[in-house]
């Protein structure tokens, strides 16, 4: 079982229970057979196709799916994404689980798009984090690339991220760099949260020594903790006089109405955690057809 699979399954345990469904069970005749189109009432951008279709194959494989909507299309008020067709009782079945997963990905990917229309011109990409519903991960980051930003990190395996945290407990940033020095592989990526200034200059500080006496640097990217725009433009211009290019990214409380004003503060990527932590679901609605 792939972790699509299981992500369905659990879905669709959590909704049916030992019993199943009894409403449908005990309404819709067995023989009953018919079609339904799923609407969008608002407009948005469409993610999540996969998880719908599994959804509905895991109930009744037989089942016919006829999607006029791919993953990342626009969608507008009253229009039509997908029919589906066959057993009565199996399409209201998988219906709300099917929309549910249709409605926050499809969200996601909404806020995402337009966080990066916010942002065009500059240049700078949109990404995610990792603070997304446990379990989900791979869909709502998904969601995201659907809404045209990039993904983050997936876990806590295929990157090293320094937070404030790991500083503190860690004895502060230069015993932290000497053991990633230490201890990092030349293939594995590293970036280093900083919340101030002093901060930033100590880090560039550290990997600018070790550059001009030829070793590896230790840093490849710097995160820039809830900095306005003035001092991101300060921490932008130190970095792109730094030896070895660095990604800067920005992050921390980012909005609707501060992303502009960081973009154009000079930075690489600005993560948004809200994109999966706060999302609003797309409206969409299943209607009977004939």
């Amino acid at each position: 079982m792939n972790n699509l699979d299981q992500i369905i399954a659990t879905a669709l345990a959590e909704d049916l229970g030992l019993v199943g469904d009894l409403t449908s069970t005990l309404t819709v005749p067995v023989e009953s057979e018919g079609t339904a189109k799923v609407l969008a009432r608002e407009v948005g951008v469409l993610s999540g196709s996969n998880a719908v279709t599994a959804t509905w194959a895991a109930v009744d494989p037989g089942l016919v799916l006829d999607w006029s909507t791919t993953d990342g299309q626009r969608v507008e008020p009253g229009q039509e994404i997908l029919r589906v067709s066959g057993r009565a009782r199996s399409i209201l079945t998988g219906e709300r689980t099917a929309l549910n997963f249709l409605g926050q990905l499809s969200g996601i990917a909404t806020r995402t798009a337009h966080m990066v229309e916010l942002v065009a011109g500059t240049g700078v990409r949109i990404a995610d984090t990792r603070k997304t519903t446990p379990g989900l991960r791979v869909l709502q980051k998904q969601a995201v690339i659907d809404g045209g930003g990039v993904n983050h990190r997936f876990g806590l395996h295929d990157a090293v991220l320094v937070k404030d945290n790991h500083l503190g407990l860690g004895g502060g940033l230069e015993p932290v760099l000497q053991r990633l020095a230490a201890g990092v592989g030349h293939l594995v990526r590293v970036e280093v949260e900083v919340d101030t200034i002093d901060q930033l200059r100590e880090l560039l500080d550290f990997d600018a020594a070790r550059v001009a006496a030829g070793d590896l640097p230790v840093v490849h990217a710097v995160l820039l903790d809830n900095m306005g725009p003035a001092l991101v433009g300060e921490g932008v211009g130190l970095v792109r006089k730094h030896p070895v290019p660095l990604v800067v990214e920005v992050s921390g409380g980012v909005t609707e109405e501060s992303v502009r004003a960081l973009a154009e503060a000079g930075p690489d990527v600005i993560s948004v955690g809200a994109l999966t932590h706060s999302l609003t679901c797309l409206d969409l609605g299943l209607d009977l057809v004939g």
